[in-house]
């Protein structure tokens, strides 16, 4: 038990105890049947169930080198009586032992394993002791650091307590009940006696029980309303750790205040008082729910008490916007070149100016004629919420409140819409932007910010990423793969680029590389969480990332035909091909030096098979074309069985070559099949 941890370092604790005791045990030979770990804002609990003991082992027991222990009779010298005398051995259990140094006299014996409980009382301390938090305190007198003081260490295995000791606190069997509401000494023998004891005290000690227990209040309080919960995973999983006695709390505010949009005031219940909107449908209803770490509320006074502070909460966003709603999104947006973007990129002004350009340019590449004026506009305007109060209250609402100022001031809906969306998506699991429009200005915008920081020589590190590049390159190859988007990112990279041109530290081809690869490695990290074989996605971006659409086409249609009987065999073929053309042939194809029967018939599967296939790749069909391409494989084999590829004429030699390399060539338009790995693969 401790004193109240904030809900991230109980997440981060449980973690590390998870990773670091499994690798102890396992380190000192302690069989782990399972093992988990759990808790609540207080206490961080493992449960594990383990082998007794270490198992035996066998101990060598090494003495003097033979040629001093052994006469050459065989019989034994007196150093290998002292020897077997100073271990209480018998002399005929001795025996020559083989090591790296020598030979040498000794023995064998059976070394019994430790119990488990004298191993845990060694590397628990050391555990806990280990354990890393963004801040750590110390308290009275004493050197140990933690996130909050420890108050008990209850440690037990087969009921009987294990003796150990953290900073000054001994290991016992008792604990105690909830800190407020029955603060009583509870003694337990094992777990099942520790859960029940506990919530008999107010101590909900699962996480997953109290979530359960979170969402059934939340339906009870609702039923009679017809009402849902605002979504909110993020906010129930935070307050989820910071209760032990979870009770939902119900109250109103004013209707007066729904003039407000649902996401002002959603808000404003979350980042104030850790409050979930109530609404019905997608409208706010004058309610809201709370947790508690409490068993009742008889009188209200939790209620109450969120009401009370809530109004004046949602009274200051409302000033908040009848205020920013007084001045034209437009003035605040010329305003913005007196605010700095980042010092060597400029200001946020300099970027709009890029923005809109950047739109333009994807707008003529994705063919939207009659959505590219708006989309300019969007890009000028969508940085001018953050001049605004509510902005500056809220952070967390830039953009959408751009969007939700721009519609109630009459700018064009497709305008509003691409600002409101436009920060989307903020990370893996969050949706692309709904429409055209928000997808086209967030990518522009992600671009230019990935495209500045890394062209003005910013690196970033596990730890730091300030300007969250890593996160902007997945949104950017997110939304060019949901969305559909047939564009060059080689080209738009470019055009990104030119438009930094006067402000560029690092060389443009450099620069180019460095984004291109950083891309890669985001995308890589999409696909492998979507399940894809390392290998395939090697396979599938060897031709380089033109366009990531396809990209993906290709690595779908290996992953589709990886079960063919053909697929083996034919990644097999491919990679003979490519170990024979180590290089490009010195001479172009002669159709007119193909003499045998079977390269002829080689040469014009080829032929056929490369109409299709360039037919099939114009409309994207990858699946198909990769079937079409397995054709080559028969010819192909006869070819290898009956043609001797290098042979003593210099001139039909490169010509074989040549055919081959056009092989080697169509196969690569669809991917690189030699970074393939098959079972049957003898290289």
């Amino acid at each position: 038990m401790t004193e109240e941890l904030p809900s991230s370092h109980v997440r981060s604790a449980l973690g590390q105890l998870q990773e670091k005791l499994s690798q102890e045990l396992q380190a000192a030979r302690v069989g782990i049947h399972s093992l988990r770990t759990f808790g609540t804002c207080r206490r961080l609990v493992v449960l594990a169930w383990l082998e007794a003991s270490q198992p035996d082992e066998e101990e060598v027991v090494t003495g003097p080198p033979r040629q001093v222990a052994v006469q050459a009779d065989g019989s034994y010298t007196a150093a290998a009586l002292g020897f077997a005398r100073s271990q209480g051995v018998p002399v005929e259990n001795l025996e020559v032992i083989k090591t790296s140094r020598g030979e040498y006299l000794g023995f064998r014996r059976r070394k019994k394993g430790r119990p488990t409980g004298d191993i845990l009382s060694e590397v628990l301390p050391a555990v806990i002791s280990s354990l890393s938090f963004p801040k750590n305190m110390r308290w009275a007198d004493k050197n140990f650091r933690f996130s909050r003081p420890i108050k008990n260490l209850l440690c037990l295995l087969e009921g009987q307590v294990v003796p150990l000791e953290v900073a000054g606190i001994k290991s016992s069997d008792h604990t105690t009940g909830h800190f407020i509401q029955a603060p009583v000494e509870l003694a337990v023998s094992n777990f099942e006696e520790y859960r029940q004891r506990l919530k008999d005290h107010l101590v909900v000690v699962e996480p997953e029980e109290r979530k359960q227990a979170i969402r059934q209040q939340f339906q009870e309080k609702l039923a009679g309303l017809g009402a849902e919960v605002y979504p909110d995973e993020a906010l129930l999983e935070r307050l989820l750790w910071n209760v032990e006695c979870p009770l939902v709390i119900m109250g109103s505010f004013p209707e007066s205040y729904l003039e407000l949009p649902l996401e002002v005031i959603s808000t404003a219940m979350r980042e104030g008082q850790k409050l979930f909107s109530v609404v019905r449908g997608k409208k706010q209803l004058p309610y809201f729910l709370g947790i508690a770490d409490s068993p009742a509320d008889p009188r209200g006074f939790i209620a109450a008490g969120n009401e009370r502070v809530l109004k004046a909460r949602l009274e200051d966003a409302r000033f908040f916007w009848k205020n920013d709603l007084k001045v034209n999104l437009a003035e605040r947006a010329a305003q913005l070149k007196n605010v700095v973007f980042q010092e060597k990129l400029g200001s946020y002004g300099d970027k709009l100016e890029r923005l809109q350009k950047l739109v333009a340019y994807l707008a003529d590449r994705l063919e939207l004629k009659k959505e590219k004026k708006d989309l300019v506009e969007a890009a000028r305007l969508c940085k001018a919420d953050l001049l605004t109060e509510m902005v500056r209250e809220f952070p967390e609402l830039q953009g959408k409140m751009g969007g939700l100022y721009s519609r109630e001031q009459g700018w064009p809906e497709m305008v509003s819409r691409a600002i409101y969306e436009h920060y989307l998506p903020s990370g893996l699991d969050d949706p692309v932007p709904a429409s055209t429009a928000g997808a086209v200005l967030s990518l522009a915008d992600k671009l230019d910010t990935v495209v500045g920081v890394f062209g003005v020589g910013v690196s970033i590190s596990g730890s730091s990423d300030p300007f969250g590049l890593r996160r902007q390159a997945l949104a950017i190859c997110q939304i060019i793969l949901e969305k559909r988007f047939h564009l060059s990112l080689p080209r738009l990279l470019d055009k990104a680029v030119s438009l930094l041109q006067d402000r560029l530290t690092v060389p443009r081809e450099q620069l180019r590389k460095v984004v291109l690869e950083f891309i890669e490695g985001r995308l890589r990290y999409i696909l492998e969480k979507q399940g894809y074989r390392y290998d395939l996605i090697n396979a599938a971006l060897a031709p380089g990332l033109e366009d990531l659409v396809q990209t993906e086409a290709r690595l779908k249609a290996l992953s589709q035909l990886k079960e063919s009987p053909n697929f083996e065999p034919f990644i097999l073929m491919v990679k003979r091909v490519k170990n024979i053309v180590k290089e490009p042939p010195r001479a172009r194809l002669n159709s007119a030096l193909l003499k045998e029967k079977e390269e002829k018939e080689l040469y014009s599967a080829l032929k056929i098979i490369r109409k299709n296939v360039e037919e099939m790749l114009a409309r994207n069909d990858f699946a198909s074309a990769q079937k079409m391409i397995f054709r080559l494989q028969p010819p192909l084999t006869a070819f290898f069985d009956r043609v001797l590829v290098m042979a003593e004429d210099k001139k039909v030699r490169n010509n074989r070559l040549a055919l081959l390399s056009q092989i080697l060539a169509l196969t690569a338009e669809l991917a690189d099949y030699s970074q393939v790995v098959v079972e049957n693969d003898s290289r």
